[in-house]
Parts: structure tokens; C-alpha cells; sequence
């Protein structure tokens, strides 16, 4: 495993419930901040393997990325992050102001 796929596992795993980050954002932190698209591999190849939390990873305009597919998968998320007390406004987005998480090695705000 390369030292990129090791940093955004890690990341992951450390955002505390009830908050979020954005795929750029792990990407960033993870010492890559063009890497958005491979933090979406690792969350759809190595999530089940590594206990990852993929629902707090959520796009840069605070929404769902996938909406909810035949099988409800935009919606499970969701409800996830509504069950750790993540609000959605009207329109389906998350006040990153609110839940965002900074991991502290790479505070950015």
C-alpha cells in the first residue's frame, strides 16, 4: 500500500462523529491536494476492510455526492450522519462552517 492510500485510511478513520470532510480535503491532508478522485478509490475499495467511516466524507458544496441509488445508498448516508446529529438545510447540504473537521497535523481553519 502507497503512503498516500496509508494517510487518507488514517484520516478516515480519525474524523470523530458527527463531523465531516470533503474528498479534496483528505486529499489534501493526505499530502495530495489534486487527490480527491483517488480518496473516492479508497473509500470504494478499502471502506468494508478497514472499518472506514465513508459517510463522513461528503463533497466541497457540503452535499452527497452519490444521490440515493435503487438501493438507497445517497439516503443511508444520510441518515448516518443524521443519527450523529448532522444537520442538512432545505436543500441537502451540510454547514461545513458547522461540522467540519480539521484533523490536527494539518489544521487549515
Amino acid at each position: 500500500m502507497n503512503v498516500f492510500t496509508e494517510r487518507v485510511i488514517r484520516i478516515i478513520q480519525e474524523i470523530p462523529a458527527g463531523h465531516v470532510m470533503t474528498y479534496g480535503q483528505v486529499a489534501a491532508a493526505a499530502g495530495s491536494p489534486r487527490g480527491a478522485r483517488q480518496v473516492v478509490r479508497v473509500l470504494h475499495s478499502m471502506s468494508a476492510k478497514y472499518k472506514l467511516p465513508w459517510h463522513r466524507i461528503i463533497n466541497a458544496q457540503g452535499g452527497i455526492s452519490a444521490p440515493a441509488d435503487a438501493e438507497g445508498k445517497g439516503l443511508h448516508q444520510r441518515e448516518l450522519l443524521e443519527l450523529e446529529g448532522v444537520t442538512f438545510s432545505i436543500d441537502g447540504k451540510i454547514d461545513l462552517t458547522e461540522y467540519r473537521w480539521f484533523p490536527l497535523d494539518t489544521e487549515e481553519g
